[in-house]
Protein backbone atom coordinates (compact mmCIF):
# COMPACT_ATOMS: atom_id res chain seq x y z
CA UNK A 1 0.00 0.00 0.00
CA UNK A 2 1.70 3.23 -1.04
CA UNK A 3 1.34 6.38 1.03
CA UNK A 4 -1.11 9.11 0.01
CA UNK A 5 0.57 11.94 -1.89
CA UNK A 6 -1.28 14.71 -0.07
CA UNK A 7 0.44 14.64 3.29
CA UNK A 8 2.78 17.48 4.29
CA UNK A 9 5.70 15.05 4.68
CA UNK A 10 5.21 13.17 1.41
CA UNK A 11 4.61 16.39 -0.54
CA UNK A 12 7.81 17.86 0.85
CA UNK A 13 9.78 14.69 -0.01
CA UNK A 14 8.51 14.68 -3.60
CA UNK A 15 9.24 18.39 -4.12
CA UNK A 16 12.75 18.04 -2.63
CA UNK A 17 13.55 14.92 -4.63
CA UNK A 18 12.81 16.72 -7.89
CA UNK A 19 14.06 20.14 -6.75
CA UNK A 20 10.68 21.55 -7.69
CA UNK A 21 10.04 25.26 -7.16
CA UNK A 22 6.59 26.82 -7.41
CA UNK A 23 5.87 29.14 -10.29
CA UNK A 24 3.76 32.08 -9.22
CA UNK A 25 2.77 32.65 -12.83
CA UNK A 26 1.03 29.26 -12.92
CA UNK A 27 -0.85 29.80 -9.66
CA UNK A 28 0.53 26.60 -8.17
CA UNK A 29 -0.79 25.79 -4.69
CA UNK A 30 -0.75 22.12 -3.73
CA UNK A 31 -3.19 20.62 -1.25
CA UNK A 32 -1.71 18.77 1.71
CA UNK A 33 -4.87 17.43 3.34
CA UNK A 34 -6.13 14.04 2.18
CA UNK A 35 -9.52 14.43 3.90
CA UNK A 36 -10.33 17.56 1.92
CA UNK A 37 -9.36 15.81 -1.32
CA UNK A 38 -11.64 12.87 -0.48
CA UNK A 39 -14.44 15.32 0.32
CA UNK A 40 -14.03 16.91 -3.12
CA UNK A 41 -14.32 13.50 -4.78
CA UNK A 42 -17.35 12.75 -2.56
CA UNK A 43 -18.99 16.03 -3.57
CA UNK A 44 -18.46 15.14 -7.24
CA UNK A 45 -20.19 11.77 -6.65
CA UNK A 46 -17.59 9.79 -8.57
CA UNK A 47 -18.21 6.10 -9.34
CA UNK A 48 -16.48 3.55 -11.57
CA UNK A 49 -18.91 4.63 -14.29
CA UNK A 50 -17.35 8.12 -14.21
CA UNK A 51 -14.82 9.47 -16.65
CA UNK A 52 -13.15 12.44 -14.96
CA UNK A 53 -11.32 15.42 -16.42
CA UNK A 54 -8.82 17.08 -14.12
CA UNK A 55 -7.05 20.38 -14.76
CA UNK A 56 -3.68 21.15 -13.21
CA UNK A 57 -2.95 17.87 -11.39
CA UNK A 58 0.22 19.27 -9.80
CA UNK A 59 1.99 16.32 -8.18
CA UNK A 60 -1.10 14.14 -8.42
CA UNK A 61 -2.66 14.55 -4.96
CA UNK A 62 -6.26 14.97 -6.17
CA UNK A 63 -5.66 12.84 -9.28
CA UNK A 64 -4.87 9.87 -7.06
CA UNK A 65 -8.08 10.24 -5.02
CA UNK A 66 -10.18 10.51 -8.20
CA UNK A 67 -8.44 7.50 -9.79
CA UNK A 68 -9.24 5.32 -6.77
CA UNK A 69 -12.96 5.72 -7.54
CA UNK A 70 -13.38 6.73 -11.18
CA UNK A 71 -13.32 4.51 -14.23
CA UNK A 72 -10.74 6.76 -15.83
CA UNK A 73 -9.05 10.13 -15.41
CA UNK A 74 -7.70 12.49 -18.05
CA UNK A 75 -5.58 15.26 -16.53
CA UNK A 76 -4.35 18.36 -18.38
CA UNK A 77 -1.03 19.69 -17.05
CA UNK A 78 0.64 22.76 -18.54
CA UNK A 79 3.92 22.58 -16.55
CA UNK A 80 6.43 20.26 -18.17
CA UNK A 81 8.46 20.02 -14.95
CA UNK A 82 5.62 18.10 -13.32
CA UNK A 83 5.41 15.33 -15.93
CA UNK A 84 8.24 13.15 -14.50
CA UNK A 85 6.87 13.69 -10.99
CA UNK A 86 3.38 12.59 -12.06
CA UNK A 87 4.82 9.58 -13.87
CA UNK A 88 6.28 8.46 -10.54
CA UNK A 89 3.55 9.43 -8.07
CA UNK A 90 0.70 8.01 -10.18
CA UNK A 91 2.58 4.93 -11.32
CA UNK A 92 0.35 2.56 -9.25
CA UNK A 93 -2.76 3.57 -11.26
CA UNK A 94 -3.47 2.34 -14.76
CA UNK A 95 -6.60 4.45 -15.35
CA UNK A 96 -4.92 7.88 -15.62
CA UNK A 97 -3.79 9.68 -18.76
CA UNK A 98 -1.79 12.90 -18.41
CA UNK A 99 -2.09 15.33 -21.33
CA UNK A 100 0.69 17.94 -21.46
CA UNK A 101 -1.37 20.86 -22.72
CA UNK A 102 -2.88 24.15 -21.65
CA UNK A 103 -6.58 23.40 -21.13
CA UNK A 104 -7.46 26.85 -22.53
CA UNK A 105 -5.78 26.00 -25.83
CA UNK A 106 -6.64 22.30 -25.94
CA UNK A 107 -9.21 20.82 -28.30
CA UNK A 108 -11.00 19.07 -25.43
CA UNK A 109 -13.67 17.25 -27.51
CA UNK A 110 -10.90 15.79 -29.71
CA UNK A 111 -8.85 14.64 -26.70
CA UNK A 112 -11.92 13.00 -25.16
CA UNK A 113 -12.76 11.22 -28.40
CA UNK A 114 -9.24 9.85 -28.68
CA UNK A 115 -8.60 8.99 -25.04
CA UNK A 116 -11.86 7.98 -23.40
CA UNK A 117 -13.21 4.48 -23.23
CA UNK A 118 -17.02 4.18 -23.10
CA UNK A 119 -18.36 5.72 -19.88
CA UNK A 120 -21.79 6.72 -18.55
CA UNK A 121 -20.93 10.10 -17.10
CA UNK A 122 -18.33 12.79 -17.62
CA UNK A 123 -17.32 15.09 -14.77
CA UNK A 124 -14.70 17.77 -14.24
CA UNK A 125 -12.95 17.70 -10.85
CA UNK A 126 -10.06 20.06 -10.18
CA UNK A 127 -8.18 22.36 -7.86
CA UNK A 128 -8.03 25.21 -10.37
CA UNK A 129 -5.17 27.70 -10.65
CA UNK A 130 -6.69 30.93 -9.30
CA UNK A 131 -5.64 33.27 -12.07
CA UNK A 132 -7.51 31.39 -14.84
CA UNK A 133 -10.50 29.95 -12.98
CA UNK A 134 -13.19 31.91 -14.82
CA UNK A 135 -11.89 31.43 -18.39
CA UNK A 136 -11.48 27.68 -17.77
CA UNK A 137 -15.01 27.25 -16.42
CA UNK A 138 -16.54 29.36 -19.20
CA UNK A 139 -14.64 27.38 -21.82
CA UNK A 140 -15.86 24.06 -20.41
CA UNK A 141 -19.47 25.29 -20.26
CA UNK A 142 -19.64 27.00 -23.64
CA UNK A 143 -18.01 24.14 -25.57
CA UNK A 144 -21.07 21.95 -25.08
CA UNK A 145 -19.12 19.01 -23.70
CA UNK A 146 -21.36 16.16 -22.52
CA UNK A 147 -20.67 17.07 -18.88
CA UNK A 148 -22.82 16.15 -15.88
CA UNK A 149 -21.01 18.39 -13.43
CA UNK A 150 -17.96 20.50 -12.62
CA UNK A 151 -16.69 20.28 -9.03
CA UNK A 152 -13.78 22.63 -8.47
CA UNK A 153 -11.79 24.38 -5.83
CA UNK A 154 -11.32 28.10 -6.44
CA UNK A 155 -10.98 31.39 -4.59
CA UNK A 156 -13.85 31.83 -2.17
CA UNK A 157 -14.71 35.28 -3.53
CA UNK A 158 -15.05 33.87 -7.07
CA UNK A 159 -17.20 31.02 -5.74
CA UNK A 160 -19.38 33.63 -4.00
CA UNK A 161 -19.85 35.47 -7.30
CA UNK A 162 -20.66 32.30 -9.24
CA UNK A 163 -23.34 31.21 -6.77
CA UNK A 164 -24.77 34.68 -5.96
CA UNK A 165 -28.49 35.45 -6.08
CA UNK A 166 -30.08 38.64 -7.50
CA UNK A 167 -29.99 41.68 -5.24
CA UNK A 168 -26.73 40.71 -3.47
CA UNK A 169 -23.40 42.50 -3.79
CA UNK A 170 -21.69 39.47 -5.38
CA UNK A 171 -24.34 39.04 -8.09
CA UNK A 172 -23.09 40.07 -11.52
CA UNK A 173 -22.55 38.95 -15.09
CA UNK A 174 -20.39 36.02 -13.91
CA UNK A 175 -23.25 34.73 -11.69
CA UNK A 176 -25.59 34.85 -14.66
CA UNK A 177 -23.12 33.27 -17.09
CA UNK A 178 -22.48 30.32 -14.76
CA UNK A 179 -26.13 29.91 -13.72
CA UNK A 180 -27.29 30.09 -17.35
CA UNK A 181 -25.59 26.72 -17.91
CA UNK A 182 -25.66 25.17 -14.42
CA UNK A 183 -27.12 24.95 -10.96
CA UNK A 184 -24.34 26.36 -8.80
CA UNK A 185 -23.76 25.58 -5.13
CA UNK A 186 -20.90 25.97 -2.67
CA UNK A 187 -20.04 22.61 -1.13
CA UNK A 188 -17.40 23.67 1.38
CA UNK A 189 -15.02 26.41 2.45
CA UNK A 190 -11.33 25.47 2.57
CA UNK A 191 -8.88 27.37 4.77
CA UNK A 192 -5.62 28.60 3.23
CA UNK A 193 -3.60 26.58 5.79
CA UNK A 194 -4.03 23.30 3.89
CA UNK A 195 -1.97 24.40 0.87
CA UNK A 196 1.70 24.75 0.08
CA UNK A 197 2.61 27.48 -0.57
CA UNK A 198 -0.20 29.12 1.40
CA UNK A 199 -2.35 31.39 -0.78
CA UNK A 200 -3.45 34.79 0.58
CA UNK A 201 -7.14 33.93 0.53
CA UNK A 202 -9.49 31.17 1.55
CA UNK A 203 -10.85 28.80 -1.06
CA UNK A 204 -14.19 27.16 -1.67
CA UNK A 205 -15.30 24.06 -3.50
CA UNK A 206 -18.28 24.60 -5.78
CA UNK A 207 -20.35 22.07 -7.63
CA UNK A 208 -21.90 23.17 -10.92
CA UNK A 209 -24.52 20.69 -12.07
CA UNK A 210 -24.97 21.17 -15.80
CA UNK A 211 -28.59 21.86 -16.81
CA UNK A 212 -30.31 19.74 -19.46
CA UNK A 213 -31.39 22.93 -21.26
CA UNK A 214 -30.40 26.49 -20.43
CA UNK A 215 -31.82 28.47 -17.51
CA UNK A 216 -33.68 30.61 -20.04
CA UNK A 217 -34.25 30.13 -23.75
CA UNK A 218 -33.20 33.22 -25.69
CA UNK A 219 -33.38 34.25 -29.35
CA UNK A 220 -29.70 35.14 -29.56
CA UNK A 221 -27.24 33.94 -26.93
CA UNK A 222 -24.50 36.42 -27.83
CA UNK A 223 -26.93 39.33 -27.63
CA UNK A 224 -28.29 38.07 -24.28
CA UNK A 225 -24.78 38.06 -22.78
CA UNK A 226 -23.98 41.50 -24.20
CA UNK A 227 -27.15 42.89 -22.53
CA UNK A 228 -26.12 41.23 -19.24
CA UNK A 229 -22.57 42.57 -19.39
CA UNK A 230 -23.74 46.09 -20.30
CA UNK A 231 -26.24 46.06 -17.41
CA UNK A 232 -23.46 45.52 -14.88
CA UNK A 233 -20.84 47.78 -16.49
CA UNK A 234 -21.23 50.45 -13.78
CA UNK A 235 -22.95 49.00 -10.77
CA UNK A 236 -24.24 52.30 -9.43
CA UNK A 237 -26.04 53.24 -12.63
CA UNK A 238 -29.61 52.37 -13.55
CA UNK A 239 -30.26 49.68 -16.12
CA UNK A 240 -31.43 52.27 -18.67
CA UNK A 241 -28.22 54.27 -18.23
CA UNK A 242 -25.99 51.23 -18.40
CA UNK A 243 -27.63 49.81 -21.51
CA UNK A 244 -27.63 53.17 -23.34
CA UNK A 245 -23.98 53.77 -22.46
CA UNK A 246 -22.54 50.27 -22.86
CA UNK A 247 -24.45 48.47 -25.58
CA UNK A 248 -23.07 49.00 -29.10
CA UNK A 249 -25.22 51.78 -30.62
CA UNK A 250 -26.87 52.15 -27.21
CA UNK A 251 -26.93 55.95 -27.34
CA UNK A 252 -28.64 55.92 -30.73
CA UNK A 253 -31.07 53.21 -29.63
CA UNK A 254 -31.96 54.73 -26.24
CA UNK A 255 -35.66 54.99 -27.19
CA UNK A 256 -35.79 51.33 -28.19
CA UNK A 257 -34.06 50.36 -24.93
CA UNK A 258 -36.61 52.32 -22.93
CA UNK A 259 -39.44 50.75 -24.93
CA UNK A 260 -38.03 47.24 -24.37
CA UNK A 261 -37.77 47.86 -20.61
CA UNK A 262 -41.39 49.03 -20.51
CA UNK A 263 -42.58 46.07 -22.59
CA UNK A 264 -40.68 43.71 -20.27
CA UNK A 265 -42.26 45.52 -17.27
CA UNK A 266 -38.85 46.42 -15.85
CA UNK A 267 -38.55 49.81 -14.18
CA UNK A 268 -35.79 51.71 -16.09
CA UNK A 269 -34.54 53.05 -12.74
CA UNK A 270 -33.70 49.57 -11.42
CA UNK A 271 -30.11 48.47 -11.22
CA UNK A 272 -28.82 45.47 -13.13
CA UNK A 273 -28.06 43.54 -9.95
CA UNK A 274 -31.79 43.36 -9.06
CA UNK A 275 -32.81 41.52 -12.24
CA UNK A 276 -33.24 37.76 -12.27
CA UNK A 277 -31.88 35.66 -15.12
CA UNK A 278 -35.47 35.24 -16.40
CA UNK A 279 -35.94 39.02 -16.51
CA UNK A 280 -32.67 39.40 -18.42
CA UNK A 281 -33.79 36.71 -20.87
CA UNK A 282 -37.12 38.42 -21.50
CA UNK A 283 -35.54 41.86 -21.75
CA UNK A 284 -32.85 40.77 -24.22
CA UNK A 285 -35.42 39.00 -26.44
CA UNK A 286 -37.73 42.05 -26.40
CA UNK A 287 -34.88 44.40 -27.27
CA UNK A 288 -33.51 42.00 -29.90
CA UNK A 289 -36.90 41.97 -31.69
CA UNK A 290 -37.17 45.77 -31.56
CA UNK A 291 -33.68 46.28 -32.96
CA UNK A 292 -34.05 43.67 -35.68
CA UNK A 293 -37.47 44.65 -37.01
Amino acid sequence: MHKDIATPVRTKQILEKYGFSFKKSLGQNFLIDTNILRNIVDAAEVTEETAAIEIGPGIGALTEQIAKRAGQVIAFEIDQRLLPILAETLEPYNNIKIIHEDILKADVPKVLKEELKPYSELKVIANLPYYVTTPIIMKLLSEDLPLQSITVMLQKEVADRMTAKPGTKDYGSLSIAVQYYTNAETVMIVPKTVFVPQPNVDSAVIRLTVRKGRAVTVLDEEFFFSVVRASFAQRRKTILNNLSTNLPNGKVEKDSILEALQMAQIDPKRRGETLSIEEFGFLSDTLYKLLNK
